[in-house]
């Protein structure tokens, strides 16, 4: 087993994405996740590009990072100037990190052109930066732009990393810098450029970035041509198209290549969860289609696939998804058939009812007809289910609700809306007014109002998101509405759906089976309290 080490540069190269921001605290958070997780090398950032960055090398030191080694980054020591006195350089050693990343160039344009060096100055920039470096750290010299330069010119590009080598460097990373290298180049110009560096004490690495959608296949194919070390971000965020994805890397090194290990041989089983606090911490939508761990990575909804999976579940999936600490979704829509009800309903052991398996299809197809999607709203599924097996039993009935709104103050712009409500729960009847932030807040608010004194089991539920879509936008203003509400208590989480031409109607039967799912499946008994 070739042990390939898995270097991460979310916290740098991550945070050049659009609409990647990290905090200091964010930074430090996640730097403590991939620790755990056994990440080898984590990279923080440029001590001398930032305040944050800076207190980011101090703070991070009195922290326990196991067994994974701290990186600072930069960049070669400026022209003219000695590498001891370059105030990058001294920023570097300041930083006091067990591990220095300085970039060069390795394309020759790039040293005359946009540099403004001699091809020769470069490379003295280039050994004295690393021999200085290396003196205080272990060095990983990462060669920018290196398949741009052994194209241009493979003899200078060559020399360039032999340069690094020589000059004390641990680590040489050829770096895919504009993305747009085919696999097939990557393998033959690696495996070009490992003989060229044969003899001399330093390991190769691969630094992608997926302008071309190919920095997963581009670093294995790396790592297939003696590449020991893997730099890229969790979930590929980065400039422009992102950069090779930890996640695909450590998933199919581990699990789908033989030969390799990464993470001393750790299982990944918390993959997924790893995946989703780095979109949590940042602030950024989660990518459903994101391979091994997204929601949809293991998602069946045609109704073909979901009897194969049924039956043997490797017929549509790669791998088992415990593996990666992911699970097997089952979706349902007009497309379905049913086995993908039969799936959907295992808890209510209704297998064997073929008649109202059938009834329950016809329902979903029905209502799909009219603009519901049950694929993220399984909570209200759920009911459906309920309702179409005769097993459901509400736990208050609606008699009418009115939304009053406007401006609290019209020159500041302050908005108001009230909701009344009435309903019955039993033989009582409950008449509630409340103000919200809006009118489904306004709504929330009155029903629990009403209901708190039924069921103080509401208390712990709390709203979470709120979506809506236009289902058929050809009829203007009169469209359809849909709305998605997604629940949580101290749990878990549930997600609901109400469709109707009136955005507020769609709303409250959306709030309603929010609340209904949360009663019907609350390990504690509801006792009506009168």
């Amino acid at each position: 087993m070739r042990p390939i080490q898995i270097y991460d540069t979310t916290l740098r190269d991550g945070t050049q994405g659009e609409g990647v921001s990290l905090s200091l605290q964010d930074k430090l958070n996640i730097a403590a996740r991939l620790a755990e997780f056994g990440i080898d090398m984590i990279e923080g950032g440029y001590p001398l590009s930032n305040e944050k960055d800076l207190q980011f090398f101090q703070k991070v030191r009195d922290m326990d990072m196991r067994q994974s080694k701290i990186a600072a980054f930069g960049m070669t020591r400026r022209r003219g100037i000695k590498a001891a006195d370059d105030p990058g350089m001294k920023a570097l050693v300041a930083a006091k990190s067990p591990v220095i990343t300085v970039v060069g160039k390795s394309w020759d344009f790039h040293a005359t052109d946009i540099l403004g060096v001699s091809l020769q100055e470069n490379l003295d920039m280039i050994g004295e930066s690393v021999a200085f470096l290396a003196s205080h750290a272990e060095v990983v010299y990462d060669a920018e732009h290196f398949f741009d330069g052994y194209r241009a010119n493979f003899e200078y590009a060559l020399q360039t990393v032999a340069t690094a080598a020589k000059a004390g460097a641990s680590w040489v990373v050829f770096c895919d810098t504009n993305g747009g290298t085919l696999p097939e180049q990557v393998t033959q110009i690696v495996t070009a450029a490992k003989i060229a560096l044969a003899g001399l004490p330093v390991q190769i690495g691969i630094h992608c970035h997926n302008d071309g959608d190919l920095a997963t296949a581009n670093s294995l194919a790396a790592v297939e041509a003696g590449c020991n070390q893997v730099q890229g971000t969790i979930n590929g965020i980065g400039e422009r198209c992102g950069n090779a994805d930890l996640v695909c890397v450590m998933a199919n090194l581990a699990i789908k290549k033989t030969g390799f290990q990464v993470l001393g041989g750790r299982p990944l089983e918390h993959l997924t969860e790893l995946s989703r606090y780095v979109y949590e911490t940042a602030n950024l939508a989660l990518r459903s289609g994101q391979p091994f761990v997204g929601q949809s990575a293991f998602a069946h909804k045609g109704g073909m696939h979901v009897h194969a999976v049924n039956k043997a579940a490797h017929t549509y999936e790669h791998l088992d998804p415990a593996l990666v600490g992911n699970e097997r979704r089952i979706l349902v829509s007009e497309l379905s058939g049913r086995s993908n009800i039969a799936a959907l309903t295992m808890k209510h052991q209704l297998q064997d009812d073929r008649a109202l398996l059938d009834k329950i299809l016809a329902e979903v197809v029905r209502r799909e007809n009219q603009g519901y999607q049950y694929e993220a709203a399984e909570a209200s599924f759920d009911l459906l289910v309920k309702r179409c097996s005769d097993t459901f039993e509400p736990h208050f009935e609606t008699i009418k609700y009115q939304i009053v709104s406007g401006d609290t103050n019209v020159a500041a712009s302050e908005a108001y809306a009230e909701a009344l409500l009435k309903i019955q729960v039993d033989d009582e009847i409950r008449f509630e007014a409340a103000e919200g932030q809006g009118p489904v807040n306004a709504l929330d608010a009155a029903l629990r109002k009403a209901l708190s004194s039924f069921y103080p089991i509401l208390d712990s539920m709390q709203l979470v998101d709120y979506k809506v879509r236009v289902v058929n936008g050809q009829a203007g203003t009169a469209a359809r509405i849909r709305v998605n509400i997604e629940s949580s208590d101290d749990h878990h989480t549930w997600r609901t759906i109400g469709v109707s031409e009136n955005i507020i109607e769609a709303s409250w039967l959306a709030l309603i089976d929010a609340v209904e799912y949360k009663l019907h499946n609350t390990p504690v008994k509801n006792e009506v309290l009168k």
